[in-house]
């Protein structure tokens, strides 16, 4: 078999740092790595504080999880904390809550890749819904507040995918 044609041509490789991204404010610091709302799938880097508890969820699509420092479990699974190498995959339709314990000497982080949408609840009472939209969106609002620069992550759209703002941060040159 020949070697295929590129049919979708790139003048540079579409790739962001998440020392280079800034992260939204607070005690659960998510960076946006890629974005796509139109397909439903979102990856981001976080970092969650110690005593974090986030809203009890139900996944829609599958996730990918792999955790980088720290420590952290669902409630609903105590006996399996995910640490530093672990890798979790959750099907769809799962329902947890992630917490990360009060007295963790740091705080947990990791990679997610996550198809569709979260269904938060407060209690057993709909809270609303986490989507690669609405986090483009809470992302979006968050710079335009001043709250934190603004992201540059992976986002397709027509023509294929390219960098989330139109003056992507320029590479440093390699010194001659």
């Amino acid at each position: 078999m020949a070697l295929p044609q590129t049919t979708t041509h790139q003048d540079r490789l579409l790739t962001v740092n998440i020392a280079d991204t800034p992260a939204s404010p607070g005690e659960v610091n998510l960076t946006p790595l890629f974005l796509d709302r139109e397909n439903g799938v979102w990856v981001l880097y976080g970092k969650f504080a110690p005593g974090t508890v986030l809203p009890k969820h139900f996944h829609t699509g599958v996730v990918h999880f792999f955790t980088t420092k720290g420590r952290w479990n669902y409630a609903e699974y105590p006996d399996d904390p995910q640490t530093a190498g672990s890798y979790l995959f959750e099907p769809a339709g799962s329902i947890h809550t992630f917490t990360v314990p009060a007295d963790a000497p740091e705080p947990a982080e990791g990679f997610m890749v996550v198809y569709g949408a979260n269904v938060n609840f407060e209690g057993e009472e709909f809270q609303d819904i986490t989507d690669a939209g609405s986090l483009e969106d809470m992302f979006q609002a968050a710079a335009q507040a001043g709250l934190m620069a603004p992201p540059v992550y992976i986002r397709p759209g027509p023509g294929g995918a390219g960098l989330s703002t139109a003056q992507a941060a320029p590479r440093a040159e390699a010194a001659e």
